[in-house]
């Protein structure tokens, strides 16, 4: 592509607003430039655009990519819209930057991975810890047994949020919206990379799971959960589990600890960091630089570097998905479980002891009802979750 590369941003408001500040320097450089955003709801008069100046609007998706010539549409939008837009952004001769989780449903998963395939375009998938060299580091070090053999991995994610996370926007917190799958949980959104990343550690990520068993719940009065876990057991049978909540007493980085037979390993993906643990030796620790998906997505599209997250790198993840939209409602947490409080942000809730809890079960790759009988859903979905499909 000759730069500067005509950039079209959809969806202009929430996470979109990340896009805009993550372009600013990119535009600087000369790499790129934003030729125009595409929301329903037009930015306001005054708004700067995070440092972009005025560029046209558009409410059409169609309409704005064949006005602006944009060669990449960056999709930050609602979960429903990622299949009709990704179609009309394909089939307007624009590459695509799509925003996670890839779809809302496994069977809009294939639709788009044949559009996709259909199109000679590229469509990446916006899991940017896969961009991360930290990921790279710990795969090497399984891979030449610095922690012996691989017992498995644990995730613990502990991050607070209030009332006003889920008044953002009508789909928050929903399962389904005007009937339509949304799937907007805590496993499946805020820490879908939490879930992506560990299959990727476990070179797991294109091939769906042997199994999948989830206990999922909600202290906040929404339909989706904000505080779940779930085992997953790779093809090769080893054991993944990752335990959540938005309902933490302390927000702290998530992690991944890699278990081996001689050490551990803990990545904390969003900051870049590996820590190799071995018996009777100081622990080491790394930080790592990260690839940008727009800029991979560009080197790509010329021919210099492989896609890092095309839509099939995400198969296994929407296997995840499916079995989340699928699954008995999330069971709520009970009022005498949760201090509830108010906030210039909002209701905060905090269910007790769930901190503990989640990195409880990060270290013995169990889930919750099984370190606490207190947390058995009152209906476990069945297992495997989801049929394992090619």
């Amino acid at each position: 592509m000759n730069a500067p590369v005509p950039i079209l941003l959809a969806g202009v408001h929430g996470h979109g607003r990340h896009h805009l500040k993550a372009l600013l320097p990119l535009s600087e450089s000369g790499l790129v430039r934003l030729v125009g955003v595409c929301d329903p709801t037009p930015p306001a008069a005054d708004d700067a655009l995070e440092g972009h100046s005025a560029v046209p609007h558009f409410a059409d998706l169609g309409e704005a990519i064949d006005a602006t010539g944009a060669s990449v549409t960056i999709l930050a939008t609602p979960i429903p819209t990622h299949l009709p837009l990704v179609r009309t952004a394909l089939d307007h001769g624009s590459h695509v930057l799509l925003e996670k989780p890839t779809t809302a449903t496994l069977a809009e998963f294939d639709q788009l991975v044949a559009a996709v395939d259909a199109s000679d375009l590229a469509c990446q998938i916006g899991f940017q810890s896969l961009g991360s060299h930290a990921l790279d580091t710990v795969r090497q070090l399984i891979d030449d047994g610095s922690v012996g053999e691989l017992r498995g991995i644990g995730g613990a994610g502990t991050w607070i949020r209030t009332s006003t996370y889920y008044d953002r926007a009508p789909w928050a917190g929903r399962r389904r919206l005007h009937d339509r799958d949304v799937v907007d949980g805590a496993l499946t959104n805020p820490f879908a990379h939490a879930v992506a990343t560990a299959l990727s550690v476990a070179g797991a990520s294109a091939n769906p799971p042997a199994q999948i068993e989830l206990e999922l719940f909600h202290a906040h009065p929404i339909e989706s959960d904000d505080t779940s876990c779930l085992r997953i057991r790779t093809p090769d049978g080893t054991p993944i589990t990752v335990a959540v909540t938005l309902c933490a007493q302390e927000s702290l980085p998530p992690r991944l600890t890699v278990h081996g037979t001689l050490g551990r390993i803990d990545l904390d993906y969003t900051l870049d960091r590996v820590t190799l643990h071995r018996p009777g030796r100081a622990p080491v620790t790394t930080t790592h630089p990260r690839t940008g998906l727009l800029e991979n997505l560009l080197a790509h599209v010329d021919g210099d570097a492989p896609l890092l997250v095309p839509p099939r790198a995400t198969h296994a993840f929407m296997h995840v998905l499916e079995a989340v939209r699928t699954a008995p409602d999330p069971v709520t947490v009970p009022d005498a479980r949760q201090r509830v409080s108010r906030t210039p942000e909002g209701t905060r809730r905090v269910i007790t002891g769930i901190d503990a809890l989640v990195h409880r079960s990060a270290q013995s790759l169990a889930l919750f009802s099984e370190l606490d009988p207190a947390w058995s859903p009152d209906v476990r979905a069945p297992e495997p979750t989801v049929e394992a499909r090619p």
